[in-house]
């Protein structure tokens, strides 16, 4: 990069973390470490929480998945609206866990169920999400080593040092520079900050690539020229795609309501200073995500374009070339294979894909199957060459992101992109280490401690488990190889937890029903499934398959797969594949969830004794000592649309604007509008391909640029507003007493005479 790059990633990133390491005067006791103090602000928990979620192998994922599926399938997840905005509204869950007053899930969970089951699904929770977020620093390792061209070694002190390690090493220290000095506060407080700046570098990158590449001229007619079944852009024409389909859709929205309490508990959902505030943050995140969703966008179309059409040929070519040598040197670990490998990718004829003269593409026949069928051929024939087949076509997708990136940015925009990329990497990483340290401390291992620990020492445990975990995340990164689409390695790996978690929460949060022998089967059923499944996935070409094939048991196999799959066919397509395991994880995951569900009623059912207490739980009634709990909206026909969206006596005028403009764009414009007047218009009269490609440039890049410059300077005055507000109320907090159970780590109840009888009650259950 250009100086003048270095100096645009510099400068925001030290000044960032000055900010968190100046954090640290605010700390004063496990309360303000944990949950910021209970002070935050709407804006800060919304800023804050975009950059936390938005990461660099969020980008790289999302690249990776629309490059094989391209847009169309956009249109369907519009489904997805309103279940978002009305759990959103109505403060699904996040609500009632913050009338808990838990500090972590598993406070919950002890409270709710019993202190074995904290226990245990804490642990399970903790390896799942450990190991998921773990490959996030190897991702983005890998992504700064091919953004930046930097080589596979590196020599420091004399020592040959793998840059992927010095560089997985270097941004896990970084996160502790943001956490060690006030946990919370100093995440919520950077994250803010990062936040804020992102927004700008979001609107710059959106109009870089929109006036360098054009819709109507390259982007539109790559996405139409696809075969029948397998459009990148007419939704009524994807029933062919493969993997990220509508079925695969369909297990998001099931797995969005199912596990919405699920990971809550050791984030920012705990660090509102009311349950309105932290339900207000939830509402705008709606207009938070509107520039961050359209800058992702147009990072996606934008590869898509770049790599397939016939006027960038050369320069995808070379893109192809660098990234494939790139590739082979971390897949192939033996030189003259290697070797040979790069000669035979280098053999084959430069591609030349005209629109509208060639064959359209597809997923079998496009312009990187030569390339892939020529690897298979170099690598393939044995269970060792297969699994080196599977990582280099995996680096070979992630990766095409960042080299693609690195040869067409002008100096300035590098530098953006690269401060973009590196506040991801920091927010996101220091988010996930802190949220799992947290989980360790709170749920697993302070209830074993007898006497309760001393502030003091309490911080300096959740310091030393942050440190344990970034050593995690360091091995894991560095051993650890993924093999399949970071979206499915993710779904798969979460799936551990969430295949049985989401009867556990859901139910424990609003129903009187279920008990800790229904939790448990739960986990045994749902979370069991996911892992043999995991094992299937990570085994299948080195082991299970060559293993089959032994016992000549593949075509039988086989044969069975095909015939449970077929009346699902074309969206679930289970065939017989010597590399692949051929259920993918969106399958598996919805098995588990179903499995999870069923054990959870069955074992309830068969077990409960008499229905739970939950207004204890709630701290309403009599358990109200708070007076936090307003009564609901009784129902009428005047009150129905305040009902409707989740509008109860707190709202302010501003609320309520928030409120209904959030309905009105997410419920009236894009469900409405945009879905469901589409839909029927298409049903009366199918649209041509080239109306779906004005329809996507209108609803998602026009409509989404101007509403998110608005949100773009809304949420900056806001959140300097909110910051500010934030340093007052630290300096100036009084501390609460009823968070007193709470910084120990153990159940928070009205009493201790409640907590004991809780507990008998738990076990009579």
């Amino acid at each position: 990069m250009h100086w003048i790059d270095w100096l645009i990633v510099i400068v925001p990133v030290v000044g960032v973390l000055w900010v968190a390491v100046s954090s640290r005067k605010y700390v004063r006791g496990v309360v303000d470490f944990l949950a910021a103090g209970r002070v935050a602000g709407r804006y800060v928990l919304s800023a804050g929480d975009m950059t936390a979620g938005l990461s660099v192998i969020t980008l790289v994922a999302l690249v990776e998945s629309k490059y094989q599926v391209g847009y169309a399938l956009t249109f369907w997840e519009y489904l997805t609206v309103p279940v978002g905005i009305i759990m959103g509204l109505t403060g699904y869950c996040l609500y009632r866990f913050r009338e808990t007053r838990s500090l972590s899930i598993g406070q919950f969970l002890e409270m709710r169920y019993n202190r074995p089951l904290r226990i245990v699904a804490a642990t399970i929770r903790t390896i799942s999400e450990m190991v998921t977020n773990a490959i996030g620093p190897a991702v983005a390792a890998n992504f700064f080593i091919y953004f930046l061209g930097l080589p596979h070694k590196v020599m420091i002190f004399g020592l040959n040092m793998p840059t992927f390690g010095v560089i997985v090493a270097a941004s896990l220290c970084l996160c502790m520079v943001v956490i060690w000095p006030g946990g919370r506060i100093s995440l919520l407080i950077s994250d803010a900050f990062q936040g804020l700046m992102c927004y700008p570098i979001f609107v710059i990158l959106a109009g870089y690539i929109l006036l360098h590449f054009g819709w109507h001229d390259t982007i539109g007619p790559v996405m139409m020229d696809r075969v029948k079944g397998q459009s990148f852009i007419n939704p009524f024409d994807i029933e062919k795609l493969r993997d990220f389909n509508i079925f695969a859709l369909f297990v998001n929205i099931m797995g969005s309501i199912l596990s919405r309490a699920s990971w809550i508990g050791n984030d920012t959902t705990s660090s509102g200073r009311t349950p309105h505030e932290q339900k207000m943050a939830g509402i705008l995140g709606t207009w938070r995500n509107l520039y961050a969703a359209l800058m992702l966008l147009m990072v996606a179309v934008m590869i898509i374009a770049l790599m397939t059409h016939r006027k960038y040929a050369e320069q995808s070519n070379d893109i192809r070339y660098e990234l494939m040598e790139k590739v082979a040197v971390e897949a192939v670990p033996d030189a003259a294979m290697r070797e040979q490998l790069n000669a035979n990718l280098a053999a084959v004829p430069v591609p030349h894909h005209e629109i509208g003269v060639d064959a359209p593409l597809s997923q079998e026949s496009n312009i990187d199957a030569p390339y892939m069928e020529t690897a298979l051929e170099a690598l393939g024939g044995t269970p060792e060459g297969n699994l080196q087949y599977q990582k280099f076509r995996t680096l070979y997708h992630q990766m095409m992101l960042p080299v693609a990136l690195r040869n067409i940015l002008p100096v300035g925009l590098m530098g953006l992109f690269c401060l973009l990329m590196i506040m991801l990497l920091i927010s996101t990483d220091d988010s996930r280490v802190f949220n799992a340290s947290s989980t360790i401390v709170q749920d697993i291992i302070i209830p074993f401690f007898k006497k309760p620990l001393t502030p003091k020492q309490h911080l300096l445990l959740l310091r030393l488990t942050s440190v344990g975990v970034c050593l995690f995340f360091f091995f894991v990164s560095i051993f650890f190889v993924q093999i399949d689409y970071i979206i499915m390695f993710t779904t798969i790996m979460c799936a551990l937890w969430l295949g049985g978690a989401g009867p556990i929460m859901i139910f424990g949060l609003y129903s009187r029903f279920g008990n800790t022998v229904g939790a448990f089967g739960a986990l045994i059923f749902g979370s069991g499934l996911s892992a043999a499944g995991l094992y299937m996935q990570r085994n299948w070409a080195e082991t299970v398959y060559p293993w089959l094939v032994s016992h000549g048991w593949e075509v039988s196999v086989g044969n069975f797969l095909e015939t449970v799959s077929s009346p699902f066919r074309p969206y679930i397509v289970w065939e017989m594949n010597a590399v692949k395991f051929p259920i993918n994880s969106y399958e598996l995951y919805f098995m588990a969830m179903v499995s999870g569900i069923a054990a959870y009623v069955i074992g309830s059912a068969l077990t409960q004794r008499k229905p739970y207490n939950l207004d204890r739980l709630l701290h309403r009634g009599v358990y109200d000592l708070s007076n936090e709990y307003k009564e609901p909206f009784k129902w009428s026909l005047r009150s129905f649309y305040k009902k409707l969206i989740g509008i109860t006596p707190e709202y302010t005028l501003g609320d309520r604007i928030i409120a209904w403009s959030v309905f009105g764009y997410a419920i009236v414009y894009k469900f409405g509008f945009c879905f469901i007047g589409v839909l029927i218009w298409n049903a009366i009269k199918p649209w041509p391909v080239e109306w779906w490609s004005n329809y996507f440039f209108i609803t998602s890049l026009c409509v989404t640029a101007v509403l998110g410059i608005i949100s773009t300077f809304w949420f900056l005055i806001g959140g300097i507003i909110d910051i500010r507000k934030l340093f007052r109320d630290l300096a100036g907090r009084i501390d609460d007493p009823l968070d007193n159970g709470m910084v120990e780590g153990h159940v928070s109840l009205v009493d201790k005479k409640a907590f004991e009888e809780r507990t008998h009650e738990s076990q009579n259950d």
